[in-house]
């Protein structure tokens, strides 16, 4: 028997149109001259400084530029002010160039073809970075270049991030963390003296219990904070009254786990008082905090703020909403008045947009998290499509992606998974899958099925499930392990985590250990969740998309996992684009991959 039960595209949301309005910002930075941020528009998949000044916007970045890191692979932290303009990383050979405000072209500021950099800071002249130096093996090390010379700040750890100087230029503090611990889960808080010749002395370690620091900061009068999660969620923590303790804070997370550098989801003002964004049941909020405890919250119609930058008289932040994209924010200090300096434009009107709610539900004896998007006009239960995020220590937000309107607008449901392992809800719902990727990740995505069905909200027989990266992972066990999917879609997605272990750079090498196990000591727990060794097990059709630039999950992965299951006779398509790496930046590519995923799932739904 047919079935049709999604709408016509004729008069709806296009791939086109949900793809062009991925706009984004990243890296709001502030100075006397202006405030300045990356903007990424997916047209041509560059990324540019913007300039605001005098109510006014203009592009820096001339043609020809990118301004990206790709440290770690997953970048951040690729521009800073300084001189008499910016220092950025170059997307296409990862130096750092200096360009002043006044519209003369970028000029090269380092030359060392192997080696890449990212979290870039200034101070005093000087420009500050992570180093990754890619030899017979990948090194990593804080750095400072001044007038040509290349200064090594701090080396011997393998991973660093966020250095930062206080204010008097007398102390230097930045992240480090050491295999195989990721950032997330284990990482030291250090900070250096200069001696009375102006020498940078001996390295302290501030903080390092079995806790993850992140986003140091210095206060006006030189005193170090941090964000720990030592009490079981990311909070402000510092010096006050000569000792290290945390400040009062919400029961909360202030900030997401961090993939990329150059985070600023907290400001130190003050022995007490900061200002501060944190997740309430998923949902972002934004405060002030004062000495005595009392908090001021401001722009309560947004759900999810980055990149926080402050002034005497404003709040500058990128944010979303559930009916908005993502935005670049002003907010009065005492009017509370926001405005929007770029972004935000109309995606769809508001009536047609697809609201998220929240989820909370029963999953394996646990409780799992996320977000449902009911379909837009349904009359009755409806086809659902899972969204698994990647990461997978990552986590989903109540802001309006396009992606789950397109969706939402042709008739299916969306339910967008915060499931056990992501972030957001405390260390340890964080810490709840170790060791069981694949398990309870899976476990939570059928779940959410059988929630949703027996609330009559969707058709529990008409649900697929699609994911990114880490996501494509939970996705291919999903289908191998369970009955619960009539199709699903895997985008640059892990079907052989032995493989990756291989393979993968330095950040993710050790990660594996803490998803799964030892490789060698724990062989057949990967031989049981693996999705390629498994293939026989899958039922259902599967699309795959791919990179064939990725460095994270490589192609020959996505080519394995198609083949086995064309092999047994299983529908299954593959599509590899030759100049996207892992995670689709192109508009071309990102409507391709959306429009053939769509008219996948209908062709299923036909059968």
């Amino acid at each position: 028997m047919s079935e049709t039960p999604v709408s016509s595209p004729a008069a709806e949301f296009s791939a086109a149109q949900a793809v062009a309005a991925g706009t984004d910002f990243a890296e709001l930075k502030l100075s006397a001259d202006g405030l300045f941020w990356v903007e990424f528009r997916p047209a041509d998949g560059a990324c540019r400084i913007w300039h605001w000044q005098q109510q006014q916007a203009r592009c820096l970045t001339p043609d020809g530029f990118s301004v990206r890191s790709r440290v770690y692979e997953y970048g951040g932290g690729s521009f800073c002010l300084g001189g008499d303009g910016v220092v950025f990383v170059n997307e296409s050979d990862q130096q750092l160039y200096t360009q002043p405000l006044d519209g003369a072209p970028p000029r090269a500021l380092t030359a060392r073809s192997d080696c890449r950099y990212g979290d870039v800071q200034w101070h005093d002249g000087k420009v500050l970075a992570v180093e990754e130096c890619h030899g017979e093996q990948v090194e990593h090390r804080l750095v400072a270049f001044a007038q040509g010379a290349r200064e090594v700040l701090a080396e011997g750890a393998d991973f660093y991030a966020a250095p930062t100087v206080s204010s008097d230029g007398q102390r230097l503090a930045w992240i480090e963390w050491d295999r195989p611990a990721q950032p997330w889960t284990v990482t030291r808080l250090m900070c250096r003296l200069r001696d009375s010749h102006g020498r940078w002395g001996a390295s302290e370690c501030i903080a390092a219990a079995d806790e993850s620091l992140q986003q140091p900061r210095f206060d006006h009068e030189s005193r170090l904070y941090c964000l720990s999660d030592r009490n079981g969620f990311w909070q402000p923590w510092g010096e006050v009254d000569g000792r290290w303790q945390a400040l009062p804070a919400e029961l909360a997370d202030h900030a997401a786990a961090p993939w990329q550098m150059g985070a600023s989801t907290w400001l130190a003002a003050g022995p007490r008082d900061y200002l501060a964004t944190w997740f309430v049941d998923g949902v972002g909020q934004l405060g002030l905090r004062d000495a005595d405890g009392h908090v001021v919250q401001y722009a309560s119609a947004y759900t999810r703020f980055r990149s926080l930058a402050a002034d005497d008289a404003h709040i500058y932040a990128i944010a979303a909403s559930p009916i908005s994209p993502p935005a670049v924010i002003r907010i009065g200090r005492a009017s509370h008045e926001v405005s929007v300096l770029a972004g935000g434009a109309e995606v769809l009107p508001a009536g047609r947009i697809s609201l998220p709610q929240p989820l909370c539900y029963p999953s394996a004896g646990a409780l799992a998290h996320g977000f449902f998007y009911p379909a837009a006009a349904s009359d009755g239960p409806t086809p659902l499509v899972v969204f698994i995020h990647g990461g997978p220590t990552s986590a989903c937000y109540p802001v309006l992606d396009p992606r789950i309107q397109f969706w939402t607008q042709r008739g299916f449901a969306v339910a967008d998974l915060n499931y056990r392992g992501s972030t957001g809800y405390g260390r340890d719902y964080r810490q709840a899958l170790h060791l069981q990727w694949g398990v309870s990740d899976v476990e939570d995505a059928c779940a959410v099925v059988e929630h949703l069905g027996a609330r009559g909200l969707i058709d529990p027989s008409k649900a697929f499930v699609r994911g990114g990266s880490a996501g494509g992972y939970t996705t291919l066990c999903a289908l191998a392990f369970s009955q619960v999917f009539r199709a699903g879609a895997s985008l640059y997605g892990v079907s052989d985590p032995l493989s990756l272990a291989k393979a993968t750079h330095k950040f993710e090498g050790d990660y594996l250990d803490w998803l799964i196990g030892d490789p060698q000591q724990d062989a057949e727990r990967y031989r049981q969740r693996t999705p390629l060794l498994h293939a026989a097990r899958i039922q259902v059709p599967v699309i795959f998309f791919q990179g064939e630039l990725d460095a994270v999950v490589v192609p020959e992965q996505t080519r394995s996992m198609l083949t086995a299951l064309q092999a047994n006779g299983i529908e299954a398509e593959g599509h590899f684009y030759p100049e996207e790496r892992h995670g689709f930046r192109k508009a071309v590519n990102l409507a391709d991959a959306l429009e053939r995923e769509w008219k996948f799932y209908c062709r299923v739904l036909r059968q």
